[in-house]
């Protein structure tokens, strides 16, 4: 485990305090998010994240420093699977574009708990039992499996069970009331159909977990590097998703690409394993082959995306809509939704 000096964790948290704070401030107002505006604050985020990483360079080490790196950048291309899901849940819900943004926020801020907890107990867990670490493995075969046979599971917002349950609880209401999560009808508080879509993305991203956890306990198992990267990673996805919502569908290589990626990570856990376990002249792979290999993967599925465009769909009937689905009845024409990707 490395040591890290308390003043780098506080450094993190005040970080990560002070961007999210600035976040929220510079969109108090509900709005459309533009291209240029989400690319601003993506190059925002990545900078960040590249000078955090820089400091955990220069603080703890090269080994420190290229573990943090790989692992950022493995975060952030699994995380891509994360727009789809949100465009999915997004157009199921009907959510006006101007309130996309303060959805995402608290998505967010509840990834970042959610993980701290994930990541600490399964850091715990692989430094008391190794051989997890072939569990760890068998999950990331097995996503790579659905990835390549183009049978990754869907998800369905309205029959998630978190969405169930909320409606359990809580009646929700099918009209939006701008940005409200709750509303008096009758003298009864009721939750408004943009709670619902919070709750969708939160069960979202713990789905996503399942993946990206064993993903990056394969780079690094001390808590720091591992949560740091993460967070980074979590924190520019809601930039990430308004820049390229639209665009996602060109990037039909991305698929094969991170298959490729989570079959090498599997891989590199066995190693990481069998080293432990049964000899140490089982050699592992090295962190920076490791970003090596995510950097030229990742690369080539976006370059053959754009040198090789996907053969053009014939245009399907429009579904009817669907009765339980939410609706916004404010009028106004430039809410309406994106179509999903």
């Amino acid at each position: 485990m490395l040591d890290v000096p308390v003043w780098l964790w506080v450094a993190f948290a005040l970080t990560v305090v002070v961007s999210l704070a600035v976040d929220l401030l510079a969109h108090r107002t509900a709005h459309v998010i533009g291209f240029k505006e989400a690319a601003a604050w993506s190059a925002g985020w990545i900078g960040l994240a590249l000078v955090f990483g820089a400091v955990v360079f220069l603080v703890l080490g090269t080994t420190a420093g290229t573990e943090y790196t790989t692992a950022w950048l493995l975060e952030k291309s699994l995380s891509v699977d994360n727009l789809f899901v949100f465009a999915v849940i997004f157009s199921y819900f009907k959510v006006p574009r101007a309130y996309q943004h303060r959805v995402l926020f608290l998505g967010v801020f509840g990834a970042l708990v959610f993980r701290a907890l994930f990541l600490a107990a399964g850091v715990a867990v692989v430094n008391r039992f190794t051989v997890v670490l072939y569990l760890f493995a068998a999950v990331l075969f097995y996503s790579t499996y659905k990835l390549l046979r183009g049978e990754e599971e869907s998800f369905d917002p309205g029959n998630s069970f978190a969405v169930r349950m909320l409606r359990k609880v809580i009646p929700v209401r099918d009209e939006y009331a701008g940005t409200k999560f709750f509303v008096k009808e009758a003298g009864k508080r009721v939750a408004t159909p943009l709670l619902a879509v919070v709750v969708a993305v939160e069960a979202a991203d713990l789905i996503f977990a399942v993946d990206s956890v064993p993903a990056v306990l394969a780079v690094s198992d001390d808590v720091f590097i591992v949560y740091t990267s993460n967070a980074f990673a979590i924190l520019g996805l809601r930039a990430l998703y308004f820049m390229l919502a639209g665009l996602l569908d060109r990037f039909h290589y991305l698929g094969v690409g991170l298959a490729v990626i989570l079959a090498f990570i599997g891989v590199k856990l066995v190693l990481q394993a069998s080293h432990k376990m049964i000899s140490t002249d089982i050699p592992e792979i090295p962190s920076p082959v490791s970003l090596a290999v995510i950097v030229v993967v990742l690369a080539a599925s976006i370059a053959l995306s754009m040198l090789r465009p996907a053969p053009s769909r014939p245009s399907e009937p429009a579904a009817p809509p669907r009765d339980d689905r939410p609706s916004d009845r404010s009028g106004d024409r430039s809410d309406d939704p994106p179509s999903t990707p």
